[in-house]
């Protein structure tokens, strides 16, 4: 017999998150789908990436994950390029002198008692991921490297934020603080 609730379906003690399915869907065929559009639509393939962020962080709010073990992800272009610090391996080396983000975001997480890592590309994504063992993660990049990493570590859930870049990419990027501090208040963490 099948129950229908608005978010989940029930059929002999299985418990199917319609959203959590939606969002495979999403990254693992919509989202290549569109890569190989943008093959032949190059001016577009940014738009397609910010169109599955957006997707995407829609059905993770749909299904409510509340935790505390939750891992916020940076790239680390968030790091003023000028800093003799490179903090990849240990973000706590940051001097805090104030001229990125990065002195912001380890106040924030050690406020909420929150993992935070900055990973130089997917390979290293990947493996802070599969050590930290998160119940969900908040992840800062460009688009490129944020919807492949959606499908990379679907089904957590992860919400997405793209960086802002006013002085190109991988150099001197941004964060809206506020938009991280939502992502933790949504995941239940504050």
């Amino acid at each position: 017999m099948l129950h229908l609730r608005a978010d989940v379906v029930y059929r002999k003690g299985w418990v199917l998150n319609i959203h959590r399915i939606s969002r495979g869907v999403v990254l693992k065929i919509f989202y290549p789908s569109l890569m190989i559009i943008s093959a032949f639509w190059k001016s577009k393939k940014e738009a397609f990436q910010c169109a599955v962020i957006d997707m995407n962080n829609r059905l993770v709010k749909a299904e409510r994950k509340k935790t505390k073990r939750i891992l916020i992800l940076l790239p680390h272009c968030l790091q003023i390029d000028e800093c003799s610090i490179r903090l990849t391996h240990n973000i706590y080396n940051c001097k805090r002198c104030g001229r990125c983000e990065i002195k912001d975001l380890i106040e924030i997480t050690e406020q909420y008692r929150l993992s935070l890592f900055v990973a130089t590309g997917g390979t290293l994504a990947r493996k802070i991921v599969k050590e930290t063992d998160p119940e969900a993660i908040i992840a800062v990049a460009c688009e490129r490297d944020l919807s492949s990493g959606l499908v990379d570590t679907y089904p957590l859930p992860v919400l997405g934020i793209p960086n802002e870049r006013p002085f190109g990419p991988c150099l001197n990027t941004r964060v809206d603080l506020s938009r991280v501090k939502d992502a933790i208040a949504f995941f239940g963490a504050d």
